[in-house]
């Protein structure tokens, strides 16, 4: 339970500094523009994986293990202390520059809404976390 409060606590500081660079609008209005949930949104990481089956399965594999399409989110590269959440909701929203492996630039996903995301995410942590990588 530790680790799931560490990474809430950061990512709302994360978002709230985001927020105070964002510009004006309500809070919601602007983690919107960032691509973030709502701060009050909880995710599941049960509508994650089926999030994530529809929209991330052909590429990044069965269980978050890779294809020959992209890499396995269930590794040490995507853990939350190298990419930290954020990095997930970017890559989502502004796609990703190759950059650990060789299978080319992920494009932007723009029809994955953010509460997705935070769905997908709980569930590839919850992965991460039966292999034993924190």
């Amino acid at each position: 339970m530790r680790h799931k409060c560490h990474l809430a606590t950061a990512t709302l500081l994360a978002s709230s500094a985001l927020l105070a660079a964002c510009g004006q609008g309500s809070d919601t209005e602007r983690l919107a523009r960032l691509g973030l949930p709502p701060a009050s949104y909880q995710a599941d990481a049960g509508r994650g994986a089926e999030v994530y089956s529809a929209k991330c399965r052909d590429c990044h594999g069965p269980a978050a293990r890779g294809s020959d399409k992209g890499p396995p989110l269930v590794h040490g590269y995507y853990v939350a202390s190298h990419h930290a959440d954020l990095a997930f909701y970017r890559a989502v929203k502004q796609g990703v520059v190759q950059h650990h492996w060789e299978f080319g630039d992920m494009p932007a996903q723009p029809d994955v809404a953010p509460e997705r995301v935070a769905d997908i995410i709980a569930y590839v942590r919850g992965l991460q976390a039966k292999q034993g990588l924190r």
